[in-house]
Order: structure tokens, then sequence, then C-alpha cells
């Protein structure tokens, strides 16, 4: 029997606990689970690529598994699947929207593969709504963050918008 091997893909800016939640869950379904940090300029990274390889390595090391391990890339996701030896690609889905685009994406990856298949796991329903995006709007605009990323990631997130500056009044 062939070595399951999974990606994750995302950018992961910041990760969050949905982020951690999937890789806890997903690490579960295969031999050995990628994180794959993608570069994505078009979503306005508030990390360079090299500072979230370091949180995600930092959050995987806290959840103490170690079927996992975090690859960056600037390619194609299936193009990097493959490199990677993956037969499995990990998708976290948090409401109908996401389902929608991810299906699409999923298709897509299975014209371009189709010895690769696309697993969706939903959130926890504690963490649906949690977004990388969303986290970083409220923290720039001062509000509170801890409840949607560790406390470690908490804290880079507040240094990092104190260095940039706030967007909002109060």
């Amino acid at each position: 029997m062939s070595k399951r091997i999974g990606i994750y893909p995302g950018t992961f800016d910041p990760i969050t606990l949905g982020h951690r939640d999937i890789i806890r869950r997903g690490s579960k379904l295969v031999d050995e689970l990628i994180i794959g940090v993608t570069t994505n300029p078009s979503k306005n990274p508030m990390f360079t690529p090299e500072e979230r390889m370091e949180m995600v390595e930092r959050e995987v090391r806290d959840l103490g598994i170690d079927n996992v391990r975090v690859v960056g890339f600037n390619a194609l996701l299936i193009k990097f699947a493959q490199k990677m030896g993956a037969n499995v690609i990990v998708r976290g889905l948090r409401a109908v929207a996401d389902f929608e685009y991810e299906y699409q994406m999923a298709g897509m990856n299975q014209q371009l593969d189709p010895g690769i298949e696309t697993v969706f796991l939903m959130a926890d329903v504690s963490l649906q709504p949690i977004a990388s995006k969303l986290v970083k709007e409220i923290a720039q605009f001062g509000g509170e963050i801890s409840r949607f990323v560790s406390n470690d990631v908490c804290k880079e997130v507040i240094a990092r918008v104190e260095r940039e500056g706030r967007k909002g009044d109060y």
C-alpha cells in the first residue's frame, strides 16, 4: 500500500484556530500532511512568506502532531502536489460560499490530475466564522482577536498592527 500524502494549502496570513482544527483533523486522514504555505499578493498579506511559515511551524509544534511538515510554495497547487507526491488535497470549509469556490477548484484540479483527490473538512461549528482576512481587519481597527488565534499569533498580529498603525480612531 502506498503512503497517503496530503497537502493542506493556504496563505495562513495569519494562521487561525480554524486552520489549526483542520490541520489536527486532516493529519489523522493521511500518513503525512504537508502544510503548503503559498504566496498570494492579491490578498495583501500582513506577514512575509517566511514569517507565515515560522508561525505555522510553531503552531504545528504546539499541536504536538508528528506527521505534519510545512513547505512554502509559489506554483500551481496541482504542480506542487505532484512534486510532493501527494494523492490528497485537504480543504477546509466554513460556509456555503466556501463550498462553491472550493467545488470549482476541486473540479479543475481533477481535470489537471485525476489521481489527486480533494477532501473537504467542515470547520468546527465554533470556528466557522473565523477568517484570516477578518482577523486582520478586526486587529487593524483595535478589536479583540484572542478568540480567533493562538496567544502567540495574537501577539504577533497586534505587534504588526502597532508597528504599521491602526486604521480606526477608536
